[in-house]
């Protein structure tokens, strides 16, 4: 990378106050406070135990006004006090007198918590990094810290009060979940080893074409392996006829169809399609080549030979980036494309890297997460990297170093 940002090696965090912004939003059981998935949680620790000398204050939030999962973090604390014991506890609060109390009277090993930062209005306001260093947030919390950490990397791609305001005013490095994420991805993306493939699936197809537009462009990949809804569009824009029941789920379905015929016709050496897709036929998998679909059977995964052409150009690369199932993995039915891609790049000798997602999640599930290089936290940061778009969180930590005169 060009520009450069600080990280917590290049600072002394010893007795120092120290606001680590983080994201811990975790899916939680519907009906409950219970957090069903502690993967964000689990990947601060490292931050946090470099900081074990220091004043910790950590601030978060959990959903979004108006949603069902938009609750306090202190379920979040319950599962940090089981990584971190009694030095880590929450307070419900954030800015005022009890949250300011309560962080002057921190010792050095103390980790506080604070409550959910979207509690706040000016969190989600629109402004500046400017306009919002002015905000009540950052002028009743900055005055009291020597240091503020971003090990938010999944929200990164926001630009919020509490993820560009505070560098504005306080130096600021990035946490250690924040630098593996951005090491990872910019080798995958911009140090590949070649042959490197990128398999992009899932649904979002109008961010995933930006996505593939952006990487084919830049030539960061030598092939592309296509699934998903993603598939569905460019075997359509290739002149296949999947039926109208592949059509009907996708919204301006010509618009990306266009787009979809315009980098097949530039980049068609490069893009891998589909031979064989699976549908469903009273509720049993079935599969088809390509072009022989039932007029309104829709495309629920990649079939056999698709999956083992996919998995043998895997096997040769030597770097992977991969992002979205190959299909409705949630009926195990048609769970196979998804599963056996996930294990051709658990199996691979090359770099690996899952962007996050439901793939991170399936990769959990079939126990496949330690043999794959590195899964990313991030979805919405992931994507917004991967399609070439710069990151407020991160172009926040580059202004911060540039102004204490880092090159």
């Amino acid at each position: 990378m060009s520009q450069r940002f600080l990280t917590l090696d290049d600072v002394k965090v010893d007795s120092k106050r120290v606001l680590v912004r983080v994201d811990i939003n975790s899916p939680m059981k519907p009906g409950t406070e219970e957090i069903i998935d502690d993967t964000r949680i689990v990947a601060i620790l490292d931050t946090l135990r470099d900081l074990e000398k220091a004043k910790v204050v950590i601030l978060s939030h959990q959903g979004r006004p108006g949603e069902s999962d938009f609750t306090s973090m202190q379920p979040h604390a319950r599962v940090l006090q089981e990584h971190l014991g009694a030095r880590c506890r929450f307070i419900d609060d954030i800015i005022g007198p009890a949250a300011i109390d309560a962080i002057r009277k921190l010792k050095n090993g103390d980790v506080l918590l604070l409550d959910n930062v979207r509690l706040l209005s000016e969190e989600v306001m629109e402004g500046t990094p400017e306009q919002f260093a002015k905000t009540y947030l950052v002028k009743r919390l900055a005055p009291l810290f020597d240091l503020f950490v971003n090990d938010a990397y999944p929200a990164a791609h926001r630009a919020q009060t509490s993820m560009v305001g505070f560098p504005e005013v306080l130096p600021a490095v990035a946490g250690k979940s924040m630098e593996r994420e951005l090491k990872a991805l910019n080798k995958a993306l911009n140090e590949p080893d070649r042959p490197s493939v990128a398999v992009l699936g899932g649904a979002k197809v109008p961010d995933k074409i930006k996505i593939l537009a952006n990487i084919l462009e830049k030539k960061k990949v030598d092939r592309v392996l296509l699934s998903g809804l993603m598939a569905t569009v460019f075997l359509e824009a290739s002149g296949v006829n999947l039926g109208e029941g592949s059509r009907g789920s996708l919204k301006d379905f010509e618009s990306l169809k266009k787009q979809a015929k315009d980098l097949l016709d530039k980049y068609k050496d490069i893009i891998m399609l589909p031979k064989d897709v699976a549908i469903s036929v009273e509720k049993k998998r079935v599969e088809v080549p390509v072009g022989k679909m039932p007029k309104n059977a829709s495309v629920m995964d990649i079939g056999e030979n698709t999956i083992k052409e996919y998995a043998e150009t895997i096997a040769r690369a030597k770097t992977v980036l991969a992002n979205g199932p190959a299909g409705v993995f949630e009926d195990q039915n048609f769970a196979k494309g998804t599963e056996q891609i996930l294990r051709a790049i658990a199996n691979s000798k090359g770099f690996t890297v899952i962007g996050g997602g439901h793939l991170a999640v399936i990769a959990k599930e079939k126990k496949l997460e330690n043999t794959i290089g590195y899964i990313s936290t991030g979805g919405g940061a992931t994507m917004a990297m991967l399609a070439g778009q710069k990151l407020p969180g991160v172009e926040a930590l580059y202004k911060a170093a540039k102004r204490t005169g880092i090159k």
